[in-house]
């Protein structure tokens, strides 16, 4: 299997858009966020241009989180013969990210398309190979889902499917009653004989997984987390706060960086990792559909380890002592919790 790693949004679009303009045959496209036009990465007009050269070209967005997708490049893609799928549930999102070129290579991760993360540090990663049938499988399980019912591609999912010995795809679909992510955590994490690291921009926990982290140290495993200090969202970072007081009271090591950081990483004992579009908290491992790719191989490893070492470095260590939660905070994180699980 051949992969690239991009740690930034920019650099993850540029790739996206020269390959969209290198395809062949087809584009499919799955996102949580997407506006068409973000600058000098029009690709709302790319996409109906390749159309019009007659490509196969699907679009799956979340109705919510691409609500901002204007309406007259929706139509003008659509005259173009794009056909384009929105997801709509009251609270289940569609949260995954999944660009693939002619079914030869795709692109996973974190990075959605608006000009808001422009310059946010991200992780996306280009595959090519034979797990590559596998992404277009997940794909067209999405595209099904929202509607779609171009036989043509649907009959791609009844074919068997090869699968990669060192690389596989996790799918997260609480709305089917699939909680891969849940049961992936759970087992790596209890396993896990050294180091665990992880990077996620929003991070509230589920108890099972405070357990988790909390019995790792016990058991003399340092716990890394990359967290940006300020994110998008006020909120969230009174809310991360919280959490990152809480779980660094019990031995948990929380690195603040610098920027903006919208990565969703996890690297087990140096062999192991998965990238992916999943945060550490409970929308996604509760509420919407997510999907990732795990690696066991230590060649992958090293090079993610490599980058979130380059993360670190503009980072400052989370003292508990320093940052004591205030009163609002004890009634706001535990609100939203409740909140969702209401709604």
């Amino acid at each position: 299997m051949n992969y690239k790693f991009f740690t930034n949004s920019e650099k993850t679009w540029e790739a996206m858009f020269k390959s969209i303009s290198g395809a062949q045959k087809s584009i499919y496209l799955e996102m949580y966020i997407f506006q068409g036009n973000i600058g000098k990465y029009n690709f709302s007009k790319i996409l109906a241009e390749k159309s019009s050269e007659g490509l196969q070209v699907k679009l799956v967005l979340d109705s919510f989180g691409s609500l901002s997708l204007n309406n007259l490049e929706i139509s003008e893609m659509k005259k173009s013969g794009v056909e384009i799928l929105f997801t709509s549930y009251l609270i289940h999102r569609t949260h995954r990210k999944i660009l693939i070129i002619d079914e030869k290579y795709a692109f996973m991760g974190g990075v959605n398309i608006h000009k808001k993360s422009q310059w946010w540090n991200d992780l996306s990663v280009r595959i090519r190979g034979k797990l590559v049938k596998n992404i277009v499988e997940s794909f067209i399980k999405s595209y099904i889902n929202a509607g779609g019912n171009d036989s043509v591609l649907i009959e791609k999912k009844r074919k068997n499917v090869l699968v990669e010995v060192n690389a596989w795809i996790i799918e997260h679909s609480p709305i089917k009653k699939i909680f891969n992510l849940k049961k992936i955590y759970k087992y790596h994490l209890g396993k896990t004989e050294k180091r665990i690291v992880l990077v996620t921009p929003y991070f509230m926990p589920r108890r099972w997984m405070q357990a988790l982290f909390h019995n790792a140290v016990l058991r003399n495993i340092a716990v890394d987390i990359l967290i940006p200090r300020e994110t998008d969202h006020f909120i969230i970072d009174r809310v991360n706060y919280f959490y990152m007081y809480k779980m660094s009271e019990l031995g948990v090591n929380f690195y603040m960086e610098k920027d903006m950081n919208h990565a969703k990483l996890m690297i087990l004992d140096e062999d192991e990792c998965m990238v992916g579009s999943q945060n550490l908290d409970f929308l996604s491992f509760d509420y919407n559909s997510e999907v990732g790719v795990f690696f066991k191989d230590q060649k992958v490893a090293s090079v993610l380890i490599d980058i979130t070492e380059k993360w670190k470095k503009d980072s400052v260590l989370f003292d508990h002592k320093k940052h004591k939660p205030q009163w609002f905070d004890y009634i706001l994180s535990p609100f939203i919790k409740v909140f969702f699980r209401i709604f």
